[in-house]
């Protein structure tokens, strides 16, 4: 039952019982979720409809996420700061019902980089500014000097694509042709980011809908007051999460492969310090922010450390607002996990995946039982583009799951997206009958998963082959020198590895992170990615789960014999 109270001014105030906070909660978190559906189901590109690289989100009045969808950890830091940006912008006075803004720059829209599109909208209630409805999409192409604006060799965000900040992209209900026409006029297959930008602007349109609806059963007031409650409910269980964690400091260390401009071996440091129901990360002695566009903006790196912080303390828990409460971060100015303008941004979800590492890495002396081997630590990008057989151009951009740690009581997941890239690999049945590619192996790598009691996930191969045509390919990978670490005596995971494979029999190998390079459809690209790092002494790994591990092929003879001085039995081996 909902009961009320006098404010001081006199005025009756409405106190929600926790039972209805919760019936809002997820009133709101429904609405979300439909959101994340709908544009999913109506998204033009597959990179939105088939892998699901989307998000939707509530904010208050204020700038504050009240409810974020269960989808990708990441676009949390692309939105964060977006209805903040708008209010400056704008000001109350200057946002109006029917209106909606799109924006994607890390700098002047606080996301976190071009890709991934922002598009807001405001919800109004009796002529008053009540939420605002959100949500975001990771866009195929956003322009630039490569096709997917994902390639390395990008050294300043002007090459990475078209920078739109905080605009109107719908006043008044109908879409502002001129900002949409002048947005498709700097990207690659235009028709293709209508579609996704339609179906972004009608999902929107959904929250907007049933929120009307929902505000049939909740007064203003009991929104107000709920929403609070729900952000405050937050604040309350991570601080109740960090207070379990033992008082003390934390530290670890880690590098990043490369920027792909020839900077290497690029340092990502933490020092953590726990305080009663508080936290503080500290980044210094990170690397400075690099040529490459492997740089991370703030946003970018809250949304890490939060991630990470909330896997350890409260895996279960809704996640808003409230999260930042009793968490604080610092990092040096324009430093690679902290970039400052005009640095490149594309390949951030790298130096993101870095970041959860190093923090997993200082909390596995708190809580060891709780966190992980480091994952696979990479977001191993693809992008394919020409004009098939036919003659008509393509484009399509995937990202690549790998391996995901070993823990203290199960052994890895193989060839999955670990940690903040929440997205699925592309079936190939959707990959061949949308685009001139055949995937001629997708394949499990045998060795890839860490020696361990438990042993790490394993990485993945594909292997692309240009149907009848040249297509362009350019590529973002990780892990490649540094492998993902084990724990407790653990193993590390194998690496990441890009070659073009002739059919004459040549291998030409390629830097991690290539630019855009022909390859003729006499020649695949093959993509490696890396496996996880094993948990516990592999020596204590049970005679029954060896047997297994060989005859499934996960493991080889010269493998299990040199970690786990182990020979399998003659039997047969699962093809």
């Amino acid at each position: 039952m909902t009961s009320r109270h006098r404010s001081r001014a006199g005025n009756p105030t409405p106190t929600l019982s926790p039972i209805d906070v919760e019936l809002l909660r997820n009133g709101l978190a429904s609405i979300c979720d439909e959101m994340y559906t709908a544009i999913m189901k109506s998204a033009y590109s597959t990179n939105i409809k088939e892998r699901h690289d989307h998000s939707a989100a509530i904010f208050d009045a204020r700038g504050r996420v009240v409810v974020q969808g269960e989808s990708l950890p990441l676009h949390l830091a692309s939105m964060l700061g977006l209805v903040e940006v708008v209010l400056e912008r704008y000001g109350r006075e200057g946002i109006r019902a029917g209106d909606m803004f799109i924006s994607n720059d890390p700098f002047v829209g606080r996301g976190s980089h071009l890709p991934d599109v922002s598009i807001l909208a405001p919800v109004f209630r009796d002529g008053r500014l009540a939420l605002f409805v959100s949500n975001i999409a990771h866009h195929s192409d956003i322009g630039g000097m490569a096709p997917g604006s994902m390639a390395g060799g990008m050294t300043e965000i002007y090459q990475e694509g078209l920078r739109i900040p905080p605009v109107r992209i719908v006043a008044g209900g109908e879409i502002v042709d001129d900002v949409m026409q002048m947005i498709l006029l700097n990207v690659r297959v235009p028709h293709e980011r209508r579609g996704d930008y339609n179906a972004q602007i009608a999902g929107n349109r959904l929250g907007l809908r049933r929120l009307e609806e929902l505000f049939q059963r909740w007064s203003a007031e009991q929104i107000e007051s709920g929403t609070q409650a729900i952000i405050d409910s937050v604040a309350r269980r991570m601080r109740t999460g960090i207070r379990d964690l033992s008082d003390g400091t934390y530290r670890f260390a880690d590098v990043l492969d490369d920027d792909g401009m020839g900077i290497t071996d690029i340092p990502i440091k933490v020092t953590i310090r726990i305080k009663g129901d508080e936290i503080w990360f500290d980044f210094a002695g990170s690397a400075p922010q690099v040529r490459g566009n492997m740089n991370n903006s703030f946003a970018g790196l809250q949304a890490s450390a939060l991630y990470a912080l909330k896997v350890l303390i409260d895996p279960d828990g809704p996640t808003n607002h409230g999260m930042l409460d009793p968490v604080h971060i610092t990092a040096p100015e324009a430093s690679v996990v902290n970039a400052s303008f005009p640095a490149a941004t594309a390949a951030r979800a790298q130096t993101c995946q870095r970041v959860v590492d190093v923090i997993l890495g200082a909390l596995a002396r708190a809580v060891p039982d709780r966190v992980i081997a480091a994952s696979n630590g990479a977001n191993g990008v693809a992008t394919f583009s020409g004009h098939g057989p036919g003659g008509k151009y393509y484009l399509y951009m995937e990202t690549i799951g790998g391996g995901a740690g070993a823990r203290t009581y199960k052994d890895g997941t193989d060839g999955v997206q670990v940690h903040i890239t929440n997205t699925s690999n592309l079936p190939i049945e959707a990959l061949e009958s949308e685009y001139p590619l055949m995937i001629e192996r997708y394949e499990l790598i045998g060795d890839s998963g860490g020696a361990g009691k438990w042993r790490g996930g394993m990485g993945l191969r594909r292997v692309y082959r240009g149907l009848d045509h040249t297509l362009t390919f350019s590529g973002q990978g990780e892990r490649a020198v540094h492998p993902p670490w084990g724990l407790l005596g653990g193993k590390s995971g194998g690496r990441s590895k890009i070659e073009v494979l002739h059919d004459n029999g040549k291998r030409q190998p390629l830097a991690i992170k290539p630019s855009s390079l022909e390859v003729p459809p006499t020649a695949v690209v093959s993509i490696e990615t890396p496996g996880a790092g094993g948990y516990g002494n592999p020596r204590q790994r049970s005679k029954e789960k060896l047997e297994e591990d060989y005859r499934s092929g996960k493991f080889s003879a010269g493998f299990m014999k040199k970690h786990y001085a182990f020979v399998p039995k003659k039997s047969k081996r699962k093809p």
